[in-house]
């Protein structure tokens, strides 16, 4: 049984990758999406679809919208998100995205540091699993196969 699991959380770093590469180890029959992880894509993709904008906040609106499409469509095929909050960036998509995971009924597990437990406690009682670390994410997602 394969699973799509969505990978909500920053761009920045490469965490993602170390999810994937963790479940390779594992052998873990899953395929994962995400929002688009190109930066530079996500900021002009208003402006590449629906051509120039007027100015700063109607380009930030049309590559939003875009962008809230893609991520509704996938988290909506996906089979469960992962939420990742790191201590480096600010997370307000993460967030965004973990409470449509919520809303959509999708199994929900939160990886997040001690240091976040308090900004992160409703967020955390309404996941299905909240875990410190990926290794405990991957864990989980193994945990289906046994």
């Amino acid at each position: 049984m394969e699973l799509t699991v969505y990978l909500a959380g920053q761009i920045h770093d490469d965490w993602r990758r170390e999810i994937k590469a963790k479940a390779d180890e594992k052998q873990l029959p899953l395929t994962f999406v995400g929002p688009q992880e190109n930066h530079a894509r996500s900021d002009d993709i208003g402006e590449n679809i629906l051509g120039e904008q007027p100015d700063q906040v109607a380009r930030d609106d049309a590559a939003s919208s875009i962008n809230n499409f893609r991520t509704r469509v996938l988290l909506n095929k996906a089979d469960a998100v992962i939420a990742y909050f790191g201590e480096s960036y600010k997370q307000w998509n993460t967030a965004m995205d973990a409470g449509a995971a919520v809303q959509a009924g999708r199994p929900l597990i939160l990886i997040r540091p001690k240091s976040l437990v308090h900004p992160l406690k409703e967020l955390s009682n309404q996941a299905d699993v909240t875990v410190e670390t990926i290794d405990q994410a991957v864990e989980v997602l193994s945990y289906i196969y046994e």
